[in-house]
């Protein structure tokens, strides 16, 4: 199977399973009220986040935050994606509301998450799936012939 043909599959996989548990959070004061629930199962209450937004200039980024004022900022790409993994980057948010690093509490924090590995592994497989996607657009607009590692590692143009 080429890389073209492999990324073809995965994107059609993905949207099979994001066709069975697609729940989006539609609007800002959604995610807003989301997030208070996720602080107050999994953090105890303690981060209070005051603004919780979808936002489109995240490209290379799932959210961030900004603890001085409370805010969280999450990609827009996420709308897409199943409500675990949308509760999980909110989490990690939250969590850097309280633990600013990435450090054993931080880590502490996050471990109450059920879904915790399911979701990293989701964002780590949607990651992939863009890198891959960037390289064979880049490819696909060179002058260059392209060229395939085929069965063996034999190169044909």
């Amino acid at each position: 199977m080429t890389r073209a043909e492999e990324a073809m599959w995965v994107e059609k996989m993905v949207r099979r399973v994001l066709a069975g548990e697609r729940r989006r959070l539609r609007s800002d004061d959604d995610l807003l009220e989301r997030a208070r629930r996720l602080s107050a199962i999994h953090l105890d209450g303690r981060a209070a986040p005051s603004a919780v937004r979808w936002v489109d200039n995240q490209q290379r980024r799932w959210g961030s935050c900004t603890p001085e004022d409370g805010s969280i900022r999450l990609s827009r790409r996420l709308a897409q994606m199943p409500a675990y993994v949308i509760d999980y980057v909110l989490l990690h948010e939250l969590a850097h509301l309280v633990e600013p690093g990435h450090g054993p509490a931080f880590r502490a924090l996050m471990a109450s998450y059920p879904k915790l590995e399911r979701a990293e592994g989701y964002l780590e497989a949607a990651d992939a799936l863009t890198r891959g996607a960037d390289t064979l657009a880049r490819n696909a607009h060179t002058d260059a012939p392209a060229r395939d590692h085929g069965v063996g590692g034999v190169l044909s143009a």
